[in-house]
């Protein structure tokens, strides 16, 4: 059985060096997670990367009503080893944002849009929460993962609402290439399932907020049962992160009344889905092919209208 000690797993994102292409995709990720302190360090730092980047960590500090040591652990949490290193990502960042490489932030959808508004302002949304996941997401973690996954016995995902569906796409994707995979629905179920994992099994948890009790409890059962445990969750620092061997961390759209967190967090998660599956396949291509044609030529005349009776 694993211990729930973090000191053998793989680095958080306080550990990570991010690169500065990354960096506003990880301040969005990472502040909603941050204290107050440290976000409006954050928040600084995205605001005016130009200006911040000209700024010593004692006036950074001075800027945001806060400590040099709020500054130095802020920048930890963002992926660098220190001040500097932050400086001279901001530096680069304000670099691309004068280029014009930096995309624009869209305003949040208002009652009174019009549909061609709102269809551009989702567009972009969705395309940034897919941007700053692909620019966040870690492949060596990721690459950890499917190689479990390649390998498992069988796979359970546990998620709630629409992580839940995002892991019955997942399921539904493994299936087709021939490999046993869960996405119970029921709570209850879940951990049942999670009861019956042992050493070689995958354990998959997807929540956005890194909290929801009814993923924690299954994967901690998972963990407990000596399962290889996977985390998708937008919270890398959350709760869920002690007992997930692998984490992924997504990025979300900004959440409105209009826009609310299940439906910003699934366009990132679903990449993410999408990323181990792909991984997977590549991995296990000689019996993945034929399972994949066998499902396609099993189902073919359900979409057919001609072999319809």
């Amino acid at each position: 059985m694993k211990e729930t000690s973090r000191s053998s797993r793989s680095p958080g994102p306080a550990t990570t060096r991010t690169p500065p292409a990354a960096l506003a995709a990880k301040v969005r990720t990472l502040a909603p997670s941050m204290t107050r302190s440290m976000q409006r360090v954050a928040e600084a730092v995205a605001g005016d990367p130009a200006g911040c980047a000209a700024l010593t960590v004692t006036g950074l500090a001075e800027r945001t009503g806060t400590s040099e040591a709020t500054v130095v652990r802020t920048a930890r949490i963002l992926g660098y080893p220190g001040y500097r290193d932050l400086r001279l990502a901001l530096a680069a960042l304000a670099a691309e944002q004068a280029a014009g490489r930096a995309p624009a932030v869209t305003a949040d959808i208002a009652v009174d849009d019009p549909l061609t508004g709102v269809v551009a302002k989702l567009a972009h949304e969705e395309a940034q929460c897919l941007a700053d996941t692909a620019a966040g997401l870690d492949t060596a973690t990721l690459e950890a993962a499917v190689a479990a996954l390649a390998t498992a016995r069988r796979t359970d995902v546990y998620g709630i609402g629409a992580s839940n569906l995002v892991g019955q796409d997942l399921v539904q994707k493994l299936l087709r290439i021939g490999l046993i995979a869960h996405a119970p629905a029921d709570p209850h179920l879940a951990v049942t399932n999670a009861v019956q994992l042992r050493p070689g099994d995958v354990a998959i948890a997807i929540t956005h907020s890194g909290r929801t009790t009814d993923v924690i409890e299954p994967l901690r059962v998972a963990f407990e049962r000596g399962a290889t445990t996977v985390a998708i969750t937008g919270r890398p620092q959350g709760e869920i992160a002690q007992y997930a061997d692998h984490i992924l961390t997504t990025s979300s759209a900004r959440e409105s009344e209009l826009r609310p967190a299940a439906m910003s967090s699934r366009t990132s998660q679903l990449l993410v889905v999408d990323c181990l599956f792909i991984g997977v396949a590549q991995r296990t291509y000689e019996s993945a092919a034929p399972a994949l044609s066998a499902s396609y030529e099993a189902l073919a005349h359900r979409h057919d209208p001609r072999d319809r009776r």
